[in-house]
């Protein structure tokens, strides 16, 4: 057999494996046609700040700290950017992603971004038509409901595709054109989101915290092919992988980054004694950088309110933060 013919044996043996893979038309007893692949176990889906989070709970429960209650209203999208195939390019659950932050970090809270069964059930207990286990009828009591004393609010405010990118392309072969000829091809990218947040005291709508900050995101893509004349045959075979780190987890990431430096204020805590052996937020300057807010009124009278610098990119991060990385996770190396 020449090598040709090899070649198309090969060929229509592939051909016949994915003939043999199609689907039939009456299905299996259970009522599937296929069995679906993968099987990955259900997992956490922490950030690089979310064991300081934990940690500064912990610390307000081992030390009897209770925060104020805070409301979550509406983080939305405001980088207007969408695609034809995939939809909006940026989470629109940053709302969501920030409720689950501040309950990492243990801070009360009141529900006001979907309230619409509350409302519905509020409304039919106003028309008797509510009932509790008891069996009786659900009353409505004057100031049941406990209040917000601050509310956050704000968004998603960049979104930057290609800040930087750089490529090498490699093309190497003989100037005989029957001998094989080999590609290389790298690409690597850089884009960012950004977030504006702001903090407001619910009773005044004064606005006692500002937060604002941005995440840069990497991809990279490879790929490596080699061409060339056999006998009578052509062959081009090529591969490559493509990876770019999560854009909505960075989302995440930066919202956690900020609600860690909130919570840190709410708490009242001196960031240097949280978790009793050293700030795992980081320390620094007493100064509000990014926003600019009187601390003497921030967040009423604390006396130990220390509202930290924000420029340093350690601070709360699991690898960058020494303390967080050999003590809060039980590693001292």
């Amino acid at each position: 057999m020449t090598k040709t013919k090899l070649l198309l044996a090969t060929v229509a043996g592939a051909l016949a494996l994915t003939g043999c893979a199609t689907t039939g038309d009456g299905g299996g007893a259970d009522g599937r046609y296929a069995t679906p692949i993968g099987g990955a176990p259900v997992t956490a889906n922490p950030t690089p700040y979310s064991e300081a989070l934990v940690c500064l709970a912990d610390y307000a429960r081992a030390n009897n700290l209770r925060s104020p209650r805070i409301a979550v209203g509406r983080l939305a999208d405001y980088t207007g950017r969408a695609s034809l195939e995939g939809g909006a390019a940026v989470t629109q659950g940053a709302s969501l992603m920030a409720i689950s932050a501040f309950a990492k970090a243990g801070v009360r809270l009141v529900e006001r971004f979907d309230t619409s069964v509350s409302e519905l059930e509020l409304r039919y207990a106003n028309n008797q038509l509510i009932r509790d286990t008891n069996g009786q009828q659900r009353e409505i009591h004057a100031a049941s409901l406990p209040g917000s004393d601050y509310h956050l609010v704000g968004g998603i405010t960049e979104l930057n595709y290609n800040i930087r990118s750089n490529g090498v392309d490699l093309l190497a072969g003989d100037r005989v054109d029957s001998d094989p000829t080999g590609l290389f091809s790298r690409r690597a990218w850089v884009m960012n989101i950004g977030l504006d947040l702001r903090l407001n005291d619910t009773r005044t709508m004064e606005t006692v915290d500002v937060i604002s900050y941005q995440k840069q995101i990497i991809g990279r893509e490879i790929s490596a092919g080699v061409f060339a004349f056999w006998d009578d045959a052509v062959i081009d075979l090529s591969g490559g992988g493509r990876s770019l780190e999560p854009v909505q987890l960075a989302v995440r990431s930066v919202i956690e980054r900020a609600v860690l430096e909130i919570s840190s204020q709410l708490y009242g805590v001196d960031a240097s004694s949280a978790c009793s052996y050293s700030d795992p937020i980081g320390g620094g300057s007493h100064t509000n950088v990014t926003g600019g807010i009187d601390i003497a009124t921030a967040y009423g009278s604390r006396e130990t309110t220390n509202v930290q610098a924000r420029l340093s990119v350690d601070h709360g991060h699991e690898r960058r933060d020494d303390h967080v990385r050999s003590y809060l996770r039980g590693r001292y190396d």
